[in-house]
């Protein structure tokens, strides 16, 4: 059985929930047990878990956090603590057509988990709205090519 990954989820119209359930079953199909997580309740504590992190949000107002994970996030800077050793990886969602704030609220964990010390798993997704997929289908196909880049890191 694979490492636990645990799905962190900040949303604003349920788009980043959905893609983390399908993400998911594609986890899970690796054989890594899963667990989903809304970012509505959550502190830092939350990286006490065992495990490797999966963030997926989405980006609201100008270039934010989706309100269900500002908190968190604010939680997180704040606590500030020491994730070195910790590995992650950031689904981001957003609309290339606000130009400069296009998918800021996945940039901005991206960068939050890395100088708190933990390493990114392969490239960050950056799902376009307007770019002709669906958010569900590219987070599925991304997953399959980053549960590979996992399992290499396990391996060695």
């Amino acid at each position: 059985m694979g490492e636990p990954i645990t799905i962190l989820v900040g949303t604003m119209t349920g788009t980043a929930e959905f893609v983390a359930g399908d993400v998911s079953k594609v986890l899970e199909e690796a054989g890594h047990p899963v667990e989903i997580l809304m970012m509505d309740a959550l502190d830092a504590a939350v990286f006490e878990r065992p495990g490797v992190f999966l963030i997926c949000t989405s980006t609201y107002g100008q270039g934010d956090v989706p309100d269900n994970a500002r908190a968190f996030f604010e939680a997180v800077q704040a606590a500030r603590p020491d994730l070195t050793g910790r590995r992650y990886g950031v689904i981001g969602l957003g609309d290339s057509t606000y130009g400069d704030t296009f998918n800021a609220g996945g940039r901005q964990f991206d960068e939050l988990l890395a100088g708190l010390g933990a390493r990114a798993v392969g490239a960050r997704l950056e799902h376009n709205a307007s770019g002709g997929t669906m958010a569900e289908d590219a987070g599925v196909e991304w997953a399959r090519g980053w549960v590979s880049e996992l399992e290499r890191a396990e391996a060695a």
